[in-house]
């Protein structure tokens, strides 16, 4: 990783505009919200507009999404409505398209529809990215529905990382704190291995060069994969502090949700992170980084039993993980 630099270096309003992408799924007065925040910012100046692509969602959303658009007057708002719901790297596959063909814009922003950009954020993220031409990735600052900051990029996930996650024990977190998947920032804008994304700009140059989602992902580490093939082309991935997006976390998805631990995890989570690990590093890898896992996880269950603490986790997650993520055959 590299050293930090300052965000004051990034204010004067560069030439350089952004299409947002959304991938709505059955979240469509979220995304309506979400657009109204980027119509705040089209008053303010900013060059934008808008794609939403709607994975089939079947509930009205489009609809509702379609009328909204017309009675608003957001003309720089265009709904694409997938025949299918391929997941959310396919809905972002679409999105992109989408903006390199009918416009000239520098960036492509990947937005969740359960998120909310704050006041002069596009022009903080478009003069972020002006002036880090090597920038093929730039994630920004998240806050949380109460308004809270989330101040975290990442690293690429390894057997060290995985142990340490599944632990959840301070001494073995301060031992192996250089291998944390999570990191938390410090208000500099630093080079990260990938960053959430909930909130995820790409540079017009890396996508013209065929920088796309694996389509075999459903759901989450797509956006790590993303950033891994990003790296692997010569481009950087940075995490900008000034940019900042209230994100209603787990509102689109339910994994993250404040009642997410009372859920079975969604079988796809551990399909994707089987598949990120088994592709990314190979089998003998990938079976070393479930069983540091099942390791940590293990130890950590003993730990709770011994302090008499109440279950933390999801229902079934131990077995879901050996039978749904160690032992599945991959599938496409």
């Amino acid at each position: 990783m590299s050293g930090g630099i300052s965000g004051r270096n990034f204010r004067r309003e560069p030439d350089f505009p952004i299409d947002v992408v959304i991938v709505n799924y059955r979240t469509g007065p979220l995304v309506v919200e979400c657009l109204s925040s980027l119509d705040a910012e089209r008053r303010s100046g900013a060059r934008l507009r808008a794609i939403v692509v709607d994975n089939d969602s079947r509930d009205g959303s489009a609809e509702l999404l379609q009328a909204t658009i017309a009675r608003e007057g957001w003309d720089w708002t265009t709904l694409v409505r997938s025949p299918t719901n391929g997941g959310f790297g396919t809905g972002c596959n679409i999105g992109i398209e989408h903006a390199l063909r009918d416009s000239e814009a520098r960036g492509v922003w990947l937005l969740n529809p359960d998120t909310r950009v704050m006041p002069g954020a596009v022009n903080a993220l478009a003069s972020f990215m002006a002036a880090m031409p090597r920038a093929g990735i730039v994630g920004t600052a998240l806050l949380l529905g109460d308004g809270s900051p989330w101040p975290y990029a990442f690293r690429f996930p390894t057997v060290l990382g995985e142990l340490e996650r599944a632990l959840r024990w301070g001494p073995a977190t301060r031992l192996l704190a250089g291998h944390m998947t999570a990191r938390r920032m410090d208000g500099r804008a630093q080079q990260m291995d990938w960053v959430s994304g909930a909130s995820m700009a790409v540079r017009r140059e890396a996508l013209q060069q065929g920088l796309r989602f694996d389509e075999d992902y459903f759901l989450y580490y797509e956006e790590t994969d993303f950033c891994r093939e990003a790296k692997a082309r010569g481009w950087q991935c940075w995490y900008a502090p000034r940019p900042t997006v209230l994100h209603v976390a787990g509102q689109s998805t339910g994994l993250t949700a404040a009642d997410a631990h009372a859920r079975r995890v969604p079988q796809y989570w551990f399909a994707s992170r089987r598949r990120y690990f088994r592709k990314n590093h190979g089998w003998a890898y990938a079976l070393a980084a479930d069983l540091a896992w099942v390791a940590g996880h293990c130890l950590h269950l003993v730990k709770q039993q011994l302090r008499r603490k109440p279950r933390e986790d999801p229902p079934r997650l131990l077995s879901d993980f050996v039978w749904f993520g160690m032992l599945a055959p991959e599938r496409r």
